[in-house]
């Protein structure tokens, strides 16, 4: 299997389990509800809702290896489409924050982001962008 594909398919796991976790908690909340419709971003949701919390870098540090798989290869292109793939250590936090809250929010558009983004907590946004901001 070529490294793209592989990295595709390591997605597509990721998001799979992603979607049935969040399934698997409505579920348990509401046993005899109907399956609701996914969520909608609300139009007036604010930009940068986890800016009140502080982040954990030693927390950071073990939930940024899902990002290492893209973020972590230099010079790597995505395939699906070819795009360049930013660097992300040594960003500022601010930025960091902002861009998986839009991720997170619907307001970036990139599937691949979006599914990372939702599966994080605003603390965990805080955590990841505290121990990513550090790198060098």
């Amino acid at each position: 299997m070529t490294r793209p594909l592989l990295f595709a398919a390591c997605f597509a796991l990721l998001y799979a389990g992603v979607t049935a976790s969040s399934q698997a908690r409505q579920d348990a909340t509401e046993p005899n509800a109907p399956p609701s419709a996914p969520a909608q971003p609300a139009a007036t949701a604010p930009t940068q809702p986890a800016a009140a919390v502080v982040g954990n870098a030693e927390t950071g540090k073990q939930l940024s290896y899902t990002c290492q798989g893209c973020h972590g290869v230099t010079g790597y292109k995505n395939a699906y489409p070819n795009f360049h793939v930013p660097r992300i250590g040594g960003q500022s936090a601010e930025y960091l924050v902002q861009a998986l809250s839009e991720y997170k929010a619907g307001k970036r558009k990139h599937p691949t982001m979006q599914a990372q983004a939702q599966s994080f907590s605003n603390q965990d946004i805080a955590d990841l962008a505290a121990y990513l901001s550090s790198l060098k």
